[in-house]
């Protein structure tokens, strides 16, 4: 007999950008200019990323594309591989993500892809707690999660090596 697995994600679903803490706002803040800061020229997305590691120390990454698609990399990935080659040892308090289209000055939700969340998730699991992850939501509204996990339940990890 089959039986039933129920997974409860809570998001808090925020308003504004006034119901952040001060440093979601700078992590999101420096998320948008490191949005405006991407090398996007063939999709004209431009997507940002900060980090937020537990000393205060804030890191950001952009997406970098490239003429061969496949050879470009995500604002996400960007923010944490650096990040992890300058402080290996510094655990993430928060990933902050946000995007925009470059004819458009207002920024957009902005959602990790699957190779993304893979990433976020091995950063998780490494430090050994969750790293929230704050992301643009529509209208002005921000989405906040508690973990990583929230974005990626079931998670590839070296446990299944």
């Amino acid at each position: 007999m089959a039986s039933e697995l129920n997974i409860h994600i809570c998001i808090d679903v925020l308003d504004s950008a006034e119901e952040l803490t001060q440093q979601e706002r700078d992590a999101m803040s420096l998320a948008q200019a490191a949005a405006n800061d991407a090398y996007a020229p063939y999709s004209n997305f431009l997507v940002g990323a900060a980090l937020v590691l537990e000393d205060g120390t804030l890191f950001k990454g952009s997406n970098q594309e490239n003429a061969a698609y496949p050879s470009g990399l995500c604002a996400e990935r960007t923010a944490l591989f650096a990040m992890s080659a300058h402080h290996p040892n510094k655990k993430i308090m928060l990933i902050a993500v946000t995007a925009r289209r470059r004819s458009e000055q207002h920024f957009l939700p902005a959602m990790p892809c699957g190779a993304c969340r893979q990433v976020m998730a091995e950063y998780e699991h490494k430090q050994g707690e969750s790293i929230p992850v704050l992301l643009q939501g529509p209208e002005g509204k921000f989405y906040r999660l508690r973990s990583v996990s929230d974005l990626l339940p079931f998670q590839f990890n070296r446990e299944h090596l």
